[in-house]
């Protein structure tokens, strides 16, 4: 539905100012491609702070 709804949009971006829906169809896929390192990041940030919560709550965890 989401992929329905883009193209959906795009295609009305094209019929209201086609120079700018052309220039986001050529520079998407280098937004995506310099995105993929944040969402590395983002991973291994959500992965510490849940190796963090873990530790903290190892004693709760032991004495309940």
């Amino acid at each position: 539905m989401t992929t329905l709804l883009s193209l959906v949009g795009w295609c009305i971006l094209f019929v209201l100012c086609w120079p700018l829906a052309l220039l986001a169809l050529v520079l998407w896929p280098i937004v995506w491609l310099l995105s993929i390192p944040l969402k590395l990041v983002g991973i291994s940030i959500g992965a510490v702070l849940a190796l963090i919560k873990s530790i903290l709550f190892l004693p709760a965890r032991m004495l309940g």
